[in-house]
């Protein structure tokens, strides 16, 4: 019993210790300008990688890219990353991209993701509310390395096409569901 509160005590604090630096990310955000280069790094490299993203960008109305996401758990955990919209190639906002789990997980990593929005409603939406949780709104799709091979302008249906790129770290899986967007400042 007394071995079960201590790992108890353990985890919550682990937990704790994650979810205030994880609530301090904004503190020790990047500069706009920052940011910018980073995403543009970011979406250039995805390019270079992938011709089925490139085929996507050609054709989509913006590009929310998060060029650095940290994810770290244990039982539980939270992630959290700024990125940039870009319209027509130009800058057009900031946001933030945050989440929490629960589960059997261990472990920290990043890598980034970019959101291909293929229509203007998929836009507005993002852009008009007051946090976009995936898995509501427009549907999305998450795009592996082996469909973006097959991927062409012609096969883009869905509203949202996702690319998770760039992973480092020790964290078993990965994925987008529960996270929030929400809006930002720079």
């Amino acid at each position: 019993m007394i071995k079960q509160f201590g790992f108890i005590r353990a985890t919550l604090l682990l937990a704790i210790a994650a979810m205030a630096v994880l609530g301090l990310s904004p503190a020790y955000a990047a500069s706009g300008h920052q940011l910018d280069q980073d995403a543009e790094a970011a979406l250039k490299a995805l390019y270079d990688s992938s011709p089925g993203a490139k085929a996507l960008g050609d054709k989509a109305k913006g590009i929310l890219v998060f060029p650095n996401i940290v994810k770290a758990g244990f039982i539980l955990g939270g992630q959290g990353g700024d990125g940039v919209l870009f319209k027509r190639g130009k800058k057009a906002g900031y946001y933030n991209s945050g989440a929490v789990s629960v589960g059997l997980q261990a472990g920290a990593q990043s890598f980034g993701y970019a959101l291909f929005f293929l229509t203007d409603s998929a836009v507005k939406y993002l852009e008009t509310s007051s946090g976009w949780s995936i898995g509501t709104g427009p549907s999305i799709v998450v795009v592996d390395a082996g469909a973006a091979k097959d991927i062409s302008t012609l096969t883009g249906k869905s509203d949202v096409y996702a690319f998770i790129f760039d992973q480092k770290g020790l964290m078993a899986g990965i994925g987008l569901q529960g996270s929030k967007i929400t809006k930002i400042t720079k």
